[in-house]
């Protein structure tokens, strides 16, 4: 197997789910009025220390057939694709991936990038671990400490415990108290209404990963849409996204760190005790009519789902089989087949099908 192999085959696995045919509850349940985004990435570590094998393809209305992305070989960066920010309208809410919206008549910002363009969905809540690296930064240059007690809205919890939160239920609440954390230790500082300063950013432009952004949140912890944050201001692709989780995964080849040894332990240790699976793997949904098995193996990642977007990104371990995998798309909870699904089976069952090629290629 090498790279496009594997880029063949998570194209295949992506046209064979005719994610083009999912059910869409703003339509009255009937199939979606144009092809959804899909970003997908995959990094699989052969046995025997040979070199990682690795794929980025991405889908939208614009390419239904999908993209294959290319890699810089100095940073490792997508090189081919110009990708371009979500939006709100004036309402704050999303609109690009509502019915009958006319892309020609959005203005999506550029982002970074060059080549044909890819509007990137909103992460959801995918996006805390960025938010648990910023916070890995802070405890590394001895700014904060993991079992320091952090106040936030009157409770009071170790900055440790805050993160499991985070990471394993996926608590929004835990997310605020950290991104105070944050800011209340200067690691993002705002001034005259705007921010300034984003030492994330920083460390995410020095490492190789533009497709990193986490702006405009709030000193009160304020992230999302009414915080002026969220749709449009924070950002992950699927490549990216893959590559942060490469830095968290001590199993991986080394790559430069984004935080110390400890830090990654602490982090990994809530991945691992992940309660939320019901995006590329479904055994939360198990006792669902009609539940769809996923990547059938252990498992740890985080998710993201909000109406309009599903993601999810994480380390898969199943025997001698290691493969990291990240996907953010447009298919969120309004194309789920029950009210607690949280997207389509479709998504579960390209997590199965991608695994099971693995299996029987690597």
């Amino acid at each position: 197997m090498n790279n496009d192999d594997l880029a063949q085959a998570l194209l295949a696995a992506v046209r064979a789910q005719r994610f083009e045919q999912t059910a869409d509850s703003l339509r009255g349940g009937e199939p979606v009025d144009a092809p959804p985004s899909i970003d997908l990435a995959v990094a699989v570590f052969p046995r025997g220390g040979a070199a990682p094998v690795c794929a980025n393809v991405l889908f939208s209305r614009e390419h239904p057939r999908g993209l294959v992305a290319r890699f810089d070989a100095a940073t490792g960066a997508v090189a081919n694709i110009a990708f371009q920010a979500d939006v709100r309208d004036a309402k704050g809410d999303s609109h690009a991936w509502l019915p009958g919206a006319d892309w020609s008549r959005i203005d999506f910002p550029a982002w970074f990038g060059q080549g044909p363009r890819f509007v990137a969905p909103y992460p959801a809540s995918l996006l805390k671990m960025m938010v648990a690296v910023g916070v890995g930064r802070l405890v590394d240059a001895g700014r904060s400490d993991w079992a320091l007690p952090l106040v936030y809205q009157d409770q009071t919890r170790a900055v440790a415990d805050w993160l499991f939160d985070m990471i394993t239920v996926s608590s929004n609440e835990a997310t605020s108290a950290l991104v105070a954390h944050l800011h209340e230790r200067g690691a993002i500082r705002r001034e005259g209404g705007r921010e300034v300063h984003n030492e994330m950013h920083d460390a995410f432009k020095a490492a190789g990963l533009p497709g990193l952004m986490i702006a405009n949140t709030q000193a009160d912890g304020g992230w999302g849409n009414g915080a002026g944050s969220g749709v449009g201001q924070i950002q992950m692709t699927a490549w990216d996204a893959l590559r942060l989780m490469w830095r968290l995964d001590a199993d991986a080849p080394a790559t430069p760190e984004l935080v110390s040894p400890a830090s990654r332990d602490v982090i990994r240790r809530a991945l691992d005790a992940q309660k939320l699976h019901h995006n590329l793997s479904s055994e939360s949904l198990r006792a669902l009519p009609g539940w769809v098995p996923g990547i059938p193996a252990r498992f740890a990642h985080k998710t993201g789902n909000t109406q309009n977007y599903t993601s999810d990104a994480g380390i898969v371990h199943d025997g001698e089989l290691h493969y990291l995998i990240a996907l953010t798309t447009s298919l969120g909870m309004r194309y789920a087949p029950h009210p607690e699904a949280s997207t389509t089976w479709k998504v579960p069952a390209l997590g199965a099908a991608i695994h099971a090629w693995l299996k029987a290629n690597s």
